[in-house]
């Protein structure tokens, strides 16, 4: 998985639109095939969500089943079984990037920070977030993310440690991105409702926005993504071919530039409806069942 120049790389930021389906699933398939950086990891099953227990069990499933084409995995919690991710990913010589889930319950919180420092002390942490759009979220101020921040970096000094929001949030507070050792931007052309055909060139300008903002340190896309079905959001419409089409011209572009993206998703989760409507369900490469959704066989 050697970022070699794809042989691909005459379709980055072009129009597959008019590209067959059987064309661009074989694209697909070869891109996966030599490998991406990085995936967002879920291990729900159908009838669980965030606050379920899962298994150890389920984990190694699904661990097994995206091994052969990843770097990197994200996870985002590090309760309920979640921290039992990034220990299964690295026996299976996987790296991690750590999250620990933030929002307005100041209870939960400690339970997630207190577990994400004691992931990294096992070594099991490759890069810690603290906290998943809780800014965009409105759950808790600057300032009260920074204590959190502060506080992992104090008790694990030789890990990266950043924080993970929409590319625009970096942009509007300074304090978070210095105090930060790595930007994570999660970059969704999709939900601002742009069209397929104009949503890579966006993706970039998203990217270099934060980069603007990062002031030399890393930039990772933490997140982006398209979905196969559910209803539209705007011009930004969910098909099998701009999802495929999407992939393509992101990983294509990554291996140009030499830029880390994690991919939104791993599976398919159904419980994403009551939060994104139908086209939550659907952002996975796998469905919810464990089965590759695109590429040639």
């Amino acid at each position: 998985m050697s970022r070699s120049q794809s042989q691909y790389s005459a379709v980055a930021g072009k129009d597959l639109s008019k590209s067959s389906k059987s064309n661009l699933d074989m694209m697909f398939t070869r891109i996966l095939k030599n490998g991406i950086h990085g995936i967002s990891f879920s291990a729900y099953l159908e009838n669980q969500s965030p606050g379920s227990q899962i298994s150890e069990e389920q984990i190694e499933a699904r661990m097994k089943i995206i091994k052969p084409h990843v770097k990197w995995v994200r996870s985002f919690s590090c309760v309920d079984g979640n921290e039992l991710i990034p220990k299964i990913a690295h026996k299976n010589g996987i790296k991690t990037l750590v999250g620990a889930w933030l929002g307005n319950d100041q209870e939960k919180n400690e339970k997630e920070i207190d577990g994400i420092i004691k992931v990294a002390k096992e070594g099991n942490a490759d890069i810690i977030a603290v906290g998943n759009e809780v800014l965009l979220r409105e759950d808790l101020t600057e300032d009260e993310i920074i204590k959190y921040i502060q506080k992992v970096k104090n008790e694990i000094p030789n890990v990266p440690v950043g924080y993970v929001d929409a590319y625009f949030e970096f942009v509007n507070h300074t304090r978070l991105c210095n105090l930060c050792d790595v930007i994570l931007a999660n970059c969704y052309p999709f939900w601002e409702g742009y069209p397929i055909e104009h949503a890579f060139s966006y993706l970039k300008n998203m990217y270099y926005l934060a980069v603007n903002a990062a002031k030399g340190k890393k930039v990772i896309i933490s997140e982006t993504g398209w979905p196969n079905l559910g209803s539209p959001d705007r011009n930004a419409v969910p098909s099998y071919e701009n999802a495929l089409s999407y992939f393509i011209n992101t990983f294509t572009w990554a291996d140009q530039e030499n830029i880390d993206v994690f991919y939104f998703s791993s599976f398919d989760e159904t419980w994403k409806i009551e939060k994104e409507g139908d086209v939550g369900a659907y952002w996975g490469l796998w469905d919810k069942d464990g089965k590759l959704k695109y590429g040639s066989t």
